[in-house]
């Protein structure tokens, strides 16, 4: 009988973690590899916001700061420019743009995934054509547009090339897919309207997908800088992420600065998808559930 309490039986942390097999061992060391590729710009970009602009791109590379000035770059990020007001336009343009692309995608997607009528093969072919078009394309029309009407400079500028987004509807129709068809036609005998079978049957089962295209959307357009570069004229209509330009000029750029502003603005989007990454993670997979 083996005794227990015996050095050589008691089970070391090597033995917790070592793999049961070779196949195993090369997985785990691939996604330890691809995980730190991924996580590897967030350190870097967290190492340099503490770090002076002459320090950043020296060529002895430390992620640890010799000279440490994290305190200077936070505080004259955020207490030395209206970054309040920078973060309060951001959240008025992501907050519209998904509300206004949930009221118009998921209305289009139910129709595309239950209601058969002619051409809907055909639509849904635009549909999903459209995803490849880019918003570099349209944006010379939509801004002679915006200009020619006198909206330059307003939250509905920043926001009306994203209010109709083909990719919710793409989205939203595979999970619509899943639903069953029995549920609906019941619901149809009983006098539901169409209208009604959405907001009553299909959106309360379709909050994962909800929350999932959330991310994507809140993401997307809080990083977005190409656009509101384009038709925002004032700081007083700056989103978080344009406010990062004022540290960059022709002559110079201030990289300590521009690394602890793109580190604030991060933050926000890192610790919305920490509390969102269960029903992220749950759309995403229902999502295939039905092609």
């Amino acid at each position: 009988m083996a005794d227990i309490s015996s050095p050589s039986s008691v089970p070391t942390w090597f033995d917790r973690i070592k793999p049961k097999s070779f196949g195993r061992f090369v997985t785990t060391v691939l996604l330890f590899i691809g995980a730190w590729i991924m996580v590897f710009p967030f350190i870097w970009m967290i190492s340099s916001s503490l770090k002076p602009t002459d320090e950043v791109y020296d060529a002895d590379f430390s992620l640890i700061p010799r000279t440490f000035k994290g305190f200077e770059n936070y505080y004259a990020v955020i207490f030395d420019q209206p970054y309040l007001i920078f973060l309060m336009n951001s959240m008025i343009v992501c907050t519209g743009i998904l509300v206004i692309q949930l009221l118009t995608a998921i209305p289009a997607a139910y129709a595309l995934a239950k209601l058969k009528f002619r051409g809907s093969t055909i639509l849904f072919g635009t549909v999903i054509a459209a995803i490849t078009i880019p918003i570099n394309v349209t944006s010379i029309p939509l801004y002679i547009g915006l200009v020619r009407v006198g909206l330059l400079d307003t939250y509905f500028a920043m926001m009306f090339p994203f209010i109709v987004s083909v990719f919710a509807i793409f989205l939203f129709r595979q999970f619509f897919r899943s639903f069953p068809d029995s549920i609906i036609q019941a619901a149809r005998v009983d006098g539901f309207s169409e209208i009604e079978i959405i907001l009553r049957l299909i959106l309360p089962a379709a909050v994962p997908a909800i929350a999932a295209f959330s991310v994507f959307s809140f993401v997307a357009h809080w990083n977005d800088l190409y656009w509101p570069l384009i038709v925002v004229q004032s700081q007083d209509k700056m989103t978080a992420t344009l406010s990062m330009m004022q540290y960059q000029s022709m002559f110079d750029t201030d990289y300590g600065l521009t690394y602890a502003s793109a580190t604030v603005v991060t933050a926000p989007m890192v610790i919305a998808f920490l509390f969102a990454r269960r029903l992220f993670i749950r759309g995403i997979t229902m999502t295939g559930v039905k092609g």
